[in-house]
Formats: C-alpha cells, structure tokens, sequence
C-alpha cells in the first residue's frame, strides 16, 4: 500500500528485519537485549532520581550527567521496544511517520548526546585548571544555556534529514534490513538522487561529532598538561581518576557510532549481521554504561544512593 503526496510518494510502512543472517536466533538475542535496555532504564532513572533529590549534588557536573541519562532514556527508548517486538513477536512493519520519526530522534539524541559529552570535558577542564574559578565560571545560569544549546543544536541540525526524506519518491522496495529506521537505511529505499542529502548528512557528522571530538581532544590536552604539573601524586592520581570514567564513557559512544557511520559509506566488504550488531551496540550499550560508570566511580552518587537503598535517608 502507498500513500502520494503533491511532490512525493511513500509507502504506508516499512519492513525491519531485525538482525539478517541470524533469524533463527532472534528469540534468544532479545533476552540480553532486553536485560541491557532494563539496566539503561533503572540505572538511568536511578541517576536522575538521585541528584534531584539531593540538593548537595546541584552542581555543574551532575547537572551534566542528568543531561546524559535524559538523553540517554531517549535514545535507547527510541529503538529497543520495537526491536525487541520485532526479535521476538515478528512484529517488523513499521509505519512510514514512525519511521522518519524513529530518525529523528536516534539522530538528535545521538547529537545531544555528544554535545553533553563535550560539555563535561569542558567542565573538567575548568575544573581541574581552573579550580578556584570553577563556581564563579560554570555558574547554574552557564550549564542551562549550554544544555539548551546543545540541545537546540540536535533539533535544528537533524530536523532537515525528515523533511528532505518525506519530500522524496520511494522505489517500490521497502524492506530495512536492520533493527530500527536510521537515515542512511531510509535513503537507500529513494528512488531519486540523494548526493544533497548524502552531503547535508555529511557535514552534520562532521559538524557535530568532529567539532565535538576536536574540543574535547583539546579539553583534555590542557586536562593532561594541568595534571602533570602538580606536585602532589594523590592529586594526579584523583584527576586521573575523575577523567578517567568520562573518557570510557566518550570511548564507548564514538567507537561504535564511527564505525557504523563509515561502514554505511564506505564498508561494502564488512559482513551485514557485524556492522548491524555494532549499530545495536552503539544506541544500547552507552546508555547501560553510563549510569553504571558514574555510579561506581563517583562516590557522591554512590554513597547517595547507598544510603537511599538502606533507609539511612528519607
């Protein structure tokens, strides 16, 4: 069934195959999906419950992390209960505006997502560099304005993606032979020229994710310049460690997120079930590991929750 439009045709729904080459183990790989989905929704709601209602936590780098595990929420929410449907129900028609919508929150949240992640190396480089300035630089007033922008910045950059794909013919194939709706997939279904596209998704990868890249690249230089110079080797030891968490959390985003984003252009050679299993991990596993790294290496969060857990605080 197709729907037509003044300058467009689409067809009511797509087809997602979940995880090609690996249909008869569908059912058994949503269960560590859906475990790793149910440690991303309670550790993250954990993590937001905690600062809110803990006053002493109202500060700069927790506000962040809120940030985070809102984002977080989102984005795995945004994919995880129709791929588990379609691993385990079969349920793999999905509607064309649940589709585009799918786009654009994976893409935007991606985005935010990186954006906050730059953010917080910013906020540790003021803080490690500029200790006695921090509270009087990264002021409430300062972390909201950059949250916003951060998150205005996703909106506004991937909004684009939807509305050139809604105005453009599809051929008459409308299977997507992975788990959710990703931009790249979508477009590979148009049956008309898709280079200004191909380009605007381009310079967004490279505006967002490299200007991200590039300033925590320099945040953490200055970072590593800061820690080097001071005397006493606890402190280095306790910087290494602050640092140390976010950069496993910057780790486990951008790795597989650039390996999905070159094998769509340029991976025609890497096997299809490796490059979909990568692209699950990317929108998955940092949101299961966020709230677990925080949680562990930060003490603040730790001992709060501890003492939420034992009844020691209302």
């Amino acid at each position: 069934m197709w729907a037509s439009g003044n300058s467009s045709s689409h067809p009511a729904s797509f087809i997602l195959l979940g995880i090609p080459g690996l249909e008869a183990a569908h059912f058994w790989i949503a269960f560590p999906f859906c475990v790793m989905y149910v440690v991303a929704i309670t550790g993250n709601i954990t993590i937001l419950h905690v600062i809110r209602t803990d006053h002493t936590l109202h500060q700069p780098m927790y506000l962040f992390l809120a940030m985070l595990a809102l984002t977080d929420l989102v984005l795995s929410s945004s994919t995880q209960p129709k791929m588990l449907a379609i691993l385990w129900f079969h349920a793999r028609e999905i509607e064309y505006h649940a589709c585009l919508t799918q786009v654009f929150f994976i893409h935007a949240f991606s985005s935010v997502e990186s954006g906050v992640l730059m953010a917080m190396a910013l906020d540790h480089y003021v803080a490690i560099c500029f200790p006695l300035r921090h509270s009087s630089i990264l002021t409430t007033s300062v972390v909201i304005k950059l949250g916003s922008a951060v998150m205005m910045r996703g909106l506004l950059w991937v909004s684009p993606f939807c509305f050139m794909i809604s105005r453009m013919p599809f051929c008459p194939n409308k299977v997507i032979p992975q788990s959710y709706c990703e931009h790249m997939a979508v477009l590979k279904l148009v049956c008309a020229d898709t280079s200004i596209n191909r380009a605007y998704g381009l310079f967004v990868a490279f505006s967002v994710g490299g200007f991200d890249i590039i300033l925590i690249g320099i945040s953490y230089v200055m970072i590593l310049r800061a820690v080097l110079q001071l005397p006493s080797g606890e402190a280095r030891l306790k910087a290494f460690g602050t640092c140390g968490s976010h950069i496993c959390v910057i780790l486990a985003l951008y790795v597989p997120a650039l390996f999905t984003f070159l094998t769509h252009r340029f991976g025609h050679q890497v096997p299809r079930v490796v490059h979909i299993m990568f692209a699950n991990v990317y929108l998955l596993v940092p949101p299961m590991l966020n709230p677990i790294i925080y949680g562990v290496r930060t003490k603040q969060i730790r001992d709060r929750f501890v003492r939420g857990f034992c009844g020691n605080e209302p």
